[in-house]
């Protein structure tokens, strides 16, 4: 199953003040591998960074004057997320302003299937810190690259986070792939594995004493 990560930076908190979208990342994952299939774009919001979101993201106006305006990649945007689930963190706030851009250039909310992280994670772990770099350090995950909040760096700290957050720390082999794909992935470096303890020889002799001890009882 193709999933998508998803993550954007605005200009400020709130559609009603105003603010618009200026970065879009998106990360997509097959059965949890992630693809090389990604998308990303610096937005022109048509309007000023808030003081708020630049010490966040750190992108100019200056910058931002100069990149493509939402209208502009919108349908290549809608084309890569057709049919695909979202993985977000702090659901609401994303597609919020994605559905506030859309509306004003005559286009409908987004109806895909949505994950939000930052829900799953606060129910697993209740009354613990759930924002991004928490997680990352509650899965030892390196996120020493983050010094701002961007986009794709995001997503690719949340498709780590996301893995981790279902308990799905092996991505599954698809058996119907040929040898050659199959062979492939797994000379791919996996980032997630599944501790494995072996027992000393004193634990196995007790083990077997164990054993033997209840098949005496059970056949003599």
């Amino acid at each position: 199953m193709k999933e998508i990560i998803l993550d954007t930076e605005t200009t400020g908190i709130s559609v009603k003040e105003g603010h618009r979208i200026v970065e879009i990342g998106c990360i997509e994952l097959d059965n949890l591998i992630p693809t090389k299939n990604n998308f990303h774009y610096y937005l022109n919001p048509e309007r000023k960074v808030s003081e708020q979101a630049f010490k966040i993201h750190g992108y100019s106006d200056e910058f931002l004057s100069e990149q493509k305006k939402f209208k502009d990649i919108s349908e290549d945007f809608l084309n890569f997320i057709k049919d695909k689930r979202l993985i977000i963190h702090n659901a609401e706030f994303d597609i919020e302003h994605l559905n506030n851009e859309l509306s004003k250039i005559g286009k409908g909310k987004i109806t895909n299937e949505v994950v939000d992280t930052l829900s799953l994670a606060r129910s697993k772990f209740p009354g613990s810190s759930a924002n991004l770099d928490a997680l990352c350090k509650r899965y030892n995950i390196d996120n020493s690259k983050r010094t701002l909040h961007t986009a794709l760096v995001d997503c690719d700290l949340l498709s780590k986070v996301y893995i981790n957050l279902i308990d799905q720390k092996e991505p599954t082999l698809d058996l119907d792939r040929s040898k050659d794909e199959n062979t492939n992935l797994q000379n791919k470096s996996i980032l997630y594995f599944k501790k494995i303890i072996k027992p000393s020889d004193e634990e196995i002799t007790k083990h077997k004493e164990y054993l033997n001890n209840n098949l005496k009882k059970n056949y003599f």
